[in-house]
C-alpha cells in the first residue's frame, strides 16, 4: 500500500484525489512529525526570519521577555517595512497563541512582538473549536512554531456570560449561546471544586487549563510533536489592569 493510501485508511478517508495530494505535498505536515507522508517541500527554503527558529523553552523565554518591555513600556522600536520582503515569500513564526478575541486583548501588543513572529488565533472565551485546531495544526506542522499558549484574560465577558448561564439558566441570542455552551463545562468544573476569589475567575483559569489539555491530546499532529518535544503547550492569563501574562503551572 502506498504511503498516502495508508494515511487514508487510518483516518478513515477513502485514497485522496490528486489535487487533495498536490495540497498536502505542500503542505508537508504530516512527513514533519515523522509520520509516513508526503515529502516537506514546504521546508525546501530558508525561513524568512531565522531568529524566530526556536527551542520550545527559548520561544517561551523570548514571549516572557517581551512582555516585561510590555508592562514597563519600554518595548522595542519597530521598522515595519524592514522586513516586508522578506515576508512576503514566507512566515515562521516562533508561537501560536489561542487568545480572547476580546479587544482590549493584544497578543502582538502585550508580548512586544511584530508581524511574522505570532501565528494568533482567536475566539471569544479562548477555546478549542475544529477550525482553530486546524489552524494551530498548520502553525505548528508547516509553520514550525515551537509553542502554543492558551492566553485567556481577566475580567473575561464570555467566562461571566457562561457563569450567568449556569447560575440563572441565562439563554443568550443567535450563535452566542454556542460560547457560552463551549465554556460552560469550565464553570462546572470550577463551580465543583474549592477556590479562591469569584467563580468567574476560577472558571476562566479552568477553561484554559481545560484548553491546554485539549490542544496537548489532539491527535495526530500536536500531541506528536509535545511526544517528540517539538511542542510545548501552555496556559497563561493576561491581566488587564496591568498588562502582565502569568503562565499557569
Amino acid at each position: 500500500m502506498c504511503q498516502r493510501c495508508a494515511i487514508d485508511v487510518v483516518s478513515n478517508r477513502s485514497p485522496a484525489s490528486p489535487s487533495r495530494r498536490t495540497a498536502l505535498g505542500k503542505l508537508g505536515a504530516i512527513s514533519l512529525l515523522g509520520l509516513p507522508g508526503p515529502i516537506r517541500t514546504a521546508y525546501a527554503k530558508p525561513p524568512p526570519k531565522p531568529d524566530n527558529a526556536l527551542s520550545p523553552d527559548d520561544a517561551i523565554e523570548r514571549l516572557m521577555v517581551g512582555n516585561k518591555r510590555y508592562i514597563s513600556g519600554e518595548t522595542l522600536d519597530r521598522d515595519f517595512s524592514a522586513n516586508r520582503a522578506a515576508l512576503v515569500r514566507g512566515q515562521n513564526p516562533y508561537a501560536c497563541i489561542l487568545s480572547c478575541a476580546d479587544s482590549r486583548v493584544s497578543p502582538e501588543l502585550c508580548f512586544d512582538e511584530e508581524r511574522g513572529d505570532l501565528f494568533v488565533t482567536r475566539v471569544a472565551g479562548n477555546y478549542v473549536t475544529n477550525d482553530l485546531l486546524a489552524s494551530l495544526e498548520y502553525g505548528v506542522a508547516v509553520l514550525h512554531a515551537s509553542v502554543i499558549l492558551v492566553l485567556g484574560h481577566t475580567r473575561c465577558g464570555a467566562v461571566s456570560a457562561a457563569v450567568n448561564s449556569f447560575e440563572n439558566q441565562t439563554q443568550f441570542p443567535g450563535h452566542i449561546q454556542t460560547v457560552i455552551t463551549a465554556l460552560l463545562p469550565a464553570v462546572r468544573s470550577a463551580a465543583a471544586t474549592s477556590h479562591t476569589g469569584t467563580l468567574a475567575e476560577a472558571a476562566t483559569l479552568e477553561n484554559i487549563r481545560q484548553n491546554v489539555a485539549r490542544l496537548a491530546e489532539a491527535t495526530p499532529i500536536l500531541s506528536s510533536a509535545v511526544r517528540d518535544n517539538h511542542l510545548k503547550v501552555i496556559g497563561g492569563i493576561y491581566d488587564l489592569g496591568t498588562g502582565r501574562v502569568d503562565l499557569l503551572s
